[in-house]
């Protein structure tokens, strides 16, 4: 497997420049798939303008200042995906890796206290040892509970410092979500009905913003019970 990346051929979910320079920065394997990741060398050199040099971004990195989410991370091509949050404590600077309306990751900037935690959605539970059921999370995460009253595509509001789960926002009707893919990644909806259809096929769910539409259960992700509870990205032109 390559160790390399050229812009040309660099996942389309980045922002980059692609006929500047040659090379760009390929995202290690990790809780993200790399098509839908960020490498932290990108995240300082390209999105923030931090520094100029990969040279820089490695001596940024080396020196333990920048967190995600709550973890010091020292290795440039650590990769960085949807709702991870982005701490630069020196310079006071929090952000949230977001969907925009183009279906680019882009950075939403954060208060401090909305930096302590993020959302984490339910891919599927497994049964292990005394009957206790273990959460899998999009971001390739994992929680114990003990009582099983969560349920698939649900999204829990955790807390870096002590794990806990701070909020639930259950995947039913009337939940307000946002669309992280399709012809309307980027939109914010309110789940108005959801289709379970009884085959090898997806389920679907009907959503309701700027219009009606129907889109697949994976690509939606609920955000709140009546309003957003994180700070959305700005439209950009």
């Amino acid at each position: 497997m390559s160790k390399h990346l050229k812009r040309l051929n660099a996942p389309r979910a980045l922002r980059l420049h692609r006929k500047e320079k040659t090379w760009t920065i390929r995202a290690l394997s990790g809780p993200h798939p790399k098509n839908k990741s960020i490498p932290i060398g990108l995240v300082i050199r390209d999105y923030l303008g931090l520094c100029d040099t990969l040279r820089e971004v490695k001596r940024i990195i080396s020196l333990g200042e920048v967190f995600v989410d709550g973890v010091v991370r020292r290795d440039y091509k650590y990769p960085c995906g949807f709702m991870d949050v982005i701490t630069i404590p020196k310079i006071k600077k929090y952000f949230r890796v977001m969907y925009d309306a183009r279906g680019k990751l882009t950075l939403a900037p954060i208060q401090t206290k909305d930096a302590e935690w993020k959302l984490c959605r339910i891919e599927n539970k497994t049964i292990i040892k005394g009957k206790r059921i273990q959460l899998n999370f999009h971001d390739g995460r994992n929680k114990i509970v003990d009582k099983d009253e969560f349920s698939t595509g649900d999204v829990l509001r955790l807390s870096f410092k002590d794990k806990k789960i701070l909020d639930i926002y259950k995947f039913s009707k009337g939940t307000v979500s946002l669309i992280i893919g399709g012809s309307h990644v980027g939109e914010t909806a309110n789940i108005e009905d959801i289709n379970v259809i009884a085959s090898s096929k997806p389920n679907l769910a009907k959503c309701k913003g700027k219009t009606e539409f129907s889109t697949l259960q994976k690509y939606v992700f609920p955000i709140g019970t009546k309003n957003p509870v994180i700070t959305l990205p700005e439209v950009q032109i």
